[in-house]
């Protein structure tokens, strides 16, 4: 019998159609005093980039899978902490994934849970601390909504040149993470699948053309900073109670988010706050590639450090998809998987 290099059992959620595959046993120890301490400790460490590669790759997984390692939080505060991870590393911020945390711990027992009102999952993540707010009645969870950390506006209509001669204007804002943002009627093309290999090239030019530019280094922290991900948006009504939105989040280099991004969707609330076109009074109705959807709102207004932002909260829900235990045998050599994009 061939001997087994690695044994790793995962349970998987989907929020809004974007997996998000879940890690806790049989790991490496991951060393740091904080979260955003343990992804760099993470990101140093052979045996766990093995793991992640072994999760996140075909045949096991996908060129756009996403997931997590739970890991211990900063202080008592939180009831754990989480390292984010996807085919190219570790991020940040990942609302997706608070929101299908929020779930998972609230289906394993790993809190106690109100069945019939609010229960408040505390994560700390690497760019602060989160919550997932999950919602029940008569014990089934009708939604989930995360709130995230400080989101504001950077920067404001930036010229970016394209590859086939065009300049795009592109705004830069944070939500855990720096995102640019672009409206899709620059490029003649809409929000849909039949257009996602241009959304995807355009995604990864602007991502990558920002990526080390003086607006990306937002954070005093220079660990959470460069362009994490390009958001293409298209609006497709307003009234004076919401704005409803459709978008793809082309994050990382070249992967595609499913859903309309929890921390996306929070820069994107950050920066239409700031250009007067969402109050606190409105929601933000915010569709993505494949029709699913998030609503986001302001919960509050702040000023940190001289910097005007809000504290977003973004409404969705997710679903357990299954469990695995994966393992990886000697004499695979596949090894730990590939990634054909």
């Amino acid at each position: 019998m061939a001997q087994l290099l690695h044994e790793i059992s995962v349970i998987d959620y989907h929020t809004a159609g974007e997996p998000f595959r879940i890690a806790e046993s049989q790991l490496p120890l991951i060393s740091g005093k904080t979260v955003l301490d343990k992804r760099a400790s993470a990101m140093a460490n052979p045996e766990l980039e093995k793991i992640r590669q072994l999760l996140v790759n075909e045949p096991r997984g996908h060129a756009d899978m996403y997931g997590g390692f739970i890991v211990a939080p900063n202080d008592s505060g939180a009831d754990f902490g989480v390292l984010f991870w996807h085919g190219d590393g570790y991020s940040t911020a990942c609302g997706h994934g608070t929101i299908a945390l929020g779930a998972w711990a609230v289906d394993t027992g790993r809190i106690a849970v109100n069945p019939n009102g609010d229960t408040a999952v505390t994560i700390d993540v690497p760019s602060g601390r989160v919550q997932a707010i999950v919602s029940q009645v008569s014990g089934v969870t009708k939604a989930i909504s995360f709130r995230n950390v400080f989101s504001h506006s950077i920067a404001e209509n930036l010229s970016v040149p394209l590859s086939d001669g065009r300049a795009v204007a592109v705004d830069i804002g944070y939500g855990g993470a720096n995102y640019a943002s672009l409206d899709a009627k620059q490029l003649g093309i809409t929000v849909e699948p039949k257009h996602l290999d241009e959304l995807m090239r355009i995604g990864r030019e602007v991502k990558w053309t920002l990526n080390e530019s003086p607006e990306s280094a937002s954070q005093a922290d220079q660990r959470l900073n460069g362009i994490y991900g390009t958001i293409i948006y298209e609006e497709l009504s307003s009234n004076e109670t919401q704005l409803h939105h459709r978008n793809v989040t082309i994050y990382a280099d070249g992967r595609v988010d499913r859903s309309p991004c929890g921390s996306g969707t929070a820069t994107r609330i950050a920066q239409l706050h700031h250009s007067g076109k969402l109050t606190k009074n409105m929601t933000l109705i915010h569709d993505s590639i494949i029709g699913s959807r998030f609503e986001g709102r302001i919960d509050q207004e702040q000023e940190l450090n001289g910097t005007k932002g809000v504290i977003p909260v973004i409404t969705g829900n997710a679903f357990c998809t299954g469990t695995s235990s994966f393992t990886l045998s000697e004499n695979d050599e596949i090894g730990t998987g590939f990634s054909l994009r």
